[in-house]
């Protein structure tokens, strides 16, 4: 078996609605986090991050998020790019408090991580269809980033 490399695809930052508190469920505190626009940028593609996607997001009872995300890319050049993924945000309590508030908190504080997969028609973006994405990500007050990398 061959070791895990990486190739960087670009990095994002996206603009958030303020969320709408779903509120205490029997799985978890669950909110909805829907996409205000943002841009993205990487060696092989760039573009904005088009508003209406969002973060189906849900707070476990032992303190654990998982994102449950969809949403659009258009690049530079016009194309269209549909991306979901999950992931996994674990911050402290008072780390989430302080991102909450405003303040910039490190992300080596807390771990945020997603496994993006990618669909569209273009002829030449079709490599992202073929390719499982991993990213690490960044999170503040209506904001969050990633940077995102192809598992080879």
């Amino acid at each position: 078996m061959s070791e895990v490399e990486t190739e960087f695809l670009f990095e994002t930052d996206i603009e958030l609605e303020p969320p709408q508190m779903i509120g205490q469920t029997p799985q978890g505190n669950r909110m909805i986090f829907y996409v205000k626009g943002g841009s993205f940028q990487g060696p092989k593609l760039k573009g904005e991050v088009l508003p209406g996607g969002g973060d189906w997001f849900l707070m476990r009872p032992d303190g654990v998020g998982e994102l449950d995300v969809r949403g659009t890319f258009r690049t530079d050049d016009g194309a269209l790019v549909y991306v979901t993924y999950r992931g996994i945000l674990h911050a402290p309590p008072q780390v989430m408090a302080r991102a909450q508030a405003g303040e910039k908190v490190d992300p080596g504080e807390y771990y945020f991580r997603t496994a993006p997969l990618f669909q569209t028609a273009s002829e030449k973006y079709d490599w992202l269809n073929r390719i499982q994405g991993v990213g690490v990500g960044w999170f503040g007050r209506n904001r969050v980033g990633y940077r995102v990398y192809a598992i080879r």
